[in-house]
């Protein structure tokens, strides 16, 4: 059970990368396909990153047994989940609950986002804006574009931009269906989270409660790490607080770890079956330090500018990229996995079976009964 694999006098246990990405993926779900609902693994999980509108729906194929996209949509559509600003400042896919709580938890890295753009809103008052826009997108939803062309006539000095920034930083604003409703499509519309839930904002859960349910889903991991995932500052004083409720370990460069002493720590030598995770899996993207799932020599492979691929993960570990490729309805799906390095005969044949899941579930049925081709291929990074 112990995950770490040396120690020195007088000091915490030393985690290994392999350690650490072990107790990662026993908590992230990505050890074994759990029966848990898709709504308590969104709660689990504190959310789904969802810049895009599928990759909820794929976070959660690599995680729960029998995963269904119409089980999220379904969740979408009665409004027990809600799509919203949070955490990074990027789109999350949140139980209603979480929505009201971790959007004001997070308030202070809206305020530096509006920072950015002060200089837009010269002149700006801020607290009529927001009653402004308030108004507005509660008596229907509306587009960015649309809250811009209310705002401008008041500050016509104004960057328009900068002016529907403003409202999303100001104000809890959800993207309503049919936006991420799997099968449907939508433009982003939006408007306050209490009004499309029916309820008001709950007041800002203590920082407290939210490391720990941090440290659940993606412990041991330190300040830093935490600061990353939520992105926020000065979280210092409240591991400090909690110390006497953790446990600490280091890493191998000597950075304190924090976890709770109950959750599982397997042994880094446990099986990790090869997962497809889509762009912007919590999972890369919850530490400052990474390594414990992208090997440091594939830093950045995963992505380009803007442009992030949908990543295999190999004994644990960043290993491929891939893409489902469109084909014509009565041809079987295309799914294509770009080696980082050299996948042998038996990693192979893994992801084929593992690969199975992806056509069948995520993409409509071919008008002939037909399955999918998988194809294997060396990576090659246009972006270097």
């Amino acid at each position: 059970m112990a995950a770490h694999t040396k120690t020195s006098a007088g000091t915490a246990p030393v985690l290994t990368p392999r350690a650490l990405g072990r107790a990662t993926l026993e908590r992230q779900l990505l050890l074994r396909r759990t029966e848990m609902s898709a709504k308590d693994a969104v709660a689990h999980l504190v959310g789904l990153q969802a810049q895009n509108t599928k990759p909820p729906y794929y976070q959660l194929l690599a995680r729960l047994k029998g995963f269904r996209p119409a089980e999220l949509a379904a969740l979408m559509e009665s409004r027990e989940v809600v799509r919203i600003v949070t955490l990074r400042s990027t789109i999350h896919t949140h139980t209603a609950e979480d929505a009201l709580t971790l959007r004001p938890l997070v308030q202070p890295a809206r305020d530096r986002e509006l920072g950015v753009f002060r200089k837009g809103l010269t002149g700006v008052d801020l607290d009529r804006l927001a009653e402004l826009s308030r108004a507005y997108v509660e008596e229907e939803p509306r587009t960015p574009k649309q809250i811009r062309e209310r705002l401008l006539p008041e500050w016509p000095e104004a960057e328009p931009r900068a002016l529907s920034t403003a409202a999303r930083c100001l104000l809890p604003l959800v993207q309503v269906t049919p936006r991420g409703v799997w099968g449907h499509s939508g433009g982003v519309a939006l408007t306050t989270a209490e009004h499309w839930l029916g309820r008001p904002a709950l007041p800002a859960p203590a920082p407290d409660a939210t490391v720990l349910r941090y440290l659940g889903a993606f412990g041991p991991a330190s300040v830093k790490d935490m600061q990353f995932w939520a992105g926020l500052t000065r979280l210092g004083e409240v591991f400090e607080r909690l110390r006497p409720r953790l446990i600490t370990f280091r890493d191998e460069n000597g950075v304190e770890l924090f976890d709770l002493p109950d959750a599982p720590r397997p042994a880094e030598d446990t099986p990790a079956p090869p997962r497809f995770l889509p762009e912007f899996d919590n999972v890369l993207l919850g530490h400052a330090d990474r390594t414990r799932v992208i090997p440091l020599h594939l830093r950045g492979l995963n992505g380009v500018g803007n442009q992030t691929y949908g990543s295999v993960l190999v004994d644990g570990f960043f290993a491929a990229v891939w893409r489902l490729e469109k084909t014509p309805r009565d041809a079987p799906a295309v799914l294509t996995v770009q080696e980082l390095r050299p996948l042998t005969a038996a990693e192979r044949d893994a992801l084929t079976d593992e690969a199975a899941a992806l056509p069948s579930v995520m993409v409509p049925a071919t008008t002939d009964g037909t399955g999918h081709d998988i194809r294997f291929a060396r990576f090659v990074d246009l972006g270097r």
